[in-house]
């Protein structure tokens, strides 16, 4: 897999995990996220997967979210670090609580699930629509 095609998969999949209805399916969830699963939020907080599983199955969609800008580094074969900056859509259009997010990703026999996750704050940036 090229450096590219691997960009686009993970893109993909993290985008998946941006869905209200995947956040609130369990068994997606169990697919994508390891089984030794770990966050940081934007919020400083740090959840466990347990937690996370537990956190979106009630979760109530504050407004679509916004993600750009993602890059790929490959760390060693099979487990790679994708990072991209996110905002929520609000009500009248405009980004707000922007965030520079991190996920490792890892290749397992099930295909690639997230090890883990960090959000953190940053100030407004303008959006990019490529």
């Amino acid at each position: 897999m090229t450096t590219e095609e691997l960009l686009q998969h993970l893109r993909g999949l993290e985008v998946t995990l941006h869905q209200p209805d995947v956040r609130r399916d369990s068994v997606r969830l169990d697919e994508l996220l390891h089984e030794s699963f770990a966050e940081f939020g934007r919020s400083g907080r740090s959840y466990s997967r347990a937690a996370i599983l537990k956190l979106l199955s009630h979760e109530f969609p504050t407004g679509a979210i916004w993600a750009q800008d993602f890059e790929v580094k490959e760390i060693v074969e099979g487990i790679a670090l994708l990072t991209y900056k996110s905002a929520y859509i609000d009500a009248s259009g405009e980004l707000c609580r922007h965030a520079l997010r991190s996920s490792l990703w890892q290749r397992t026999a099930r295909g690639w699930q997230m090890r883990f996750h960090q959000g953190t704050p940053t100030g407004a940036f303008a959006r990019n629509e490529t």
